[in-house]
């Protein structure tokens, strides 16, 4: 019985882990913090929608050295917009916005079908009518349906 081994006697390997590493570059695709390293032709390039900077002063050499005039820096400066005025210029027609005439004022609500009688035969024609406005919150659709007067014409 003393002659087999037991337990740690077993196997005991020969010095430590610090002597077994291994010397060479990591793989690209075992690195766990760079996902697919070796992939990126795979992942795929979205251009931008426009060229950026194309048409700013600067992207010519002669006008690299020449440098930019005080005016044409200022002219490219964006006023800061005054919280007390946001929202105070009156847009009018030239905001391209639909026509104020365009829909009526009240709000319809929710349309179900009409109710004809059972046996009744259907034509082509859909029917519908409108029920209120729904205790809930109404769907995009909903709320732009708007009751608009018939002028006769």
């Amino acid at each position: 019985m003393s002659e087999q081994g037991r337990g740690d006697d077993v196997y005991q390997p020969d010095g430590s882990d610090a002597d077994n590493r291994p010397t060479d570059d990591l793989d690209p695709e075992n690195v766990i913090d760079e996902p697919d390293l070796d992939d990126t032709m795979d992942t795929g390039y979205s251009p931008p929608e426009k060229p950026l900077g194309v048409s700013k002063y600067g992207t010519t050499g002669e006008e690299q050295r020449e440098g930019e005039s005080l005016d044409g820096r200022l002219a490219q400066e964006v006023p800061e917009e005054d919280p007390l005025l946001a929202g105070a210029a009156d847009d009018g027609p030239e905001d391209n916005g639909p026509e104020e005439d365009d829909a009526g004022a009240e709000r319809a609500g929710r349309v179900t079908t009409a109710d004809e009688e059972p046996g009744a035969a259907r034509n082509n024609r859909v029917l519908g009518r409108d029920v209120g406005i729904d205790g809930g919150a109404a769907s995009a659709e909903e709320a732009a349906v708007h009751i608009q007067e018939d002028d006769g014409t």
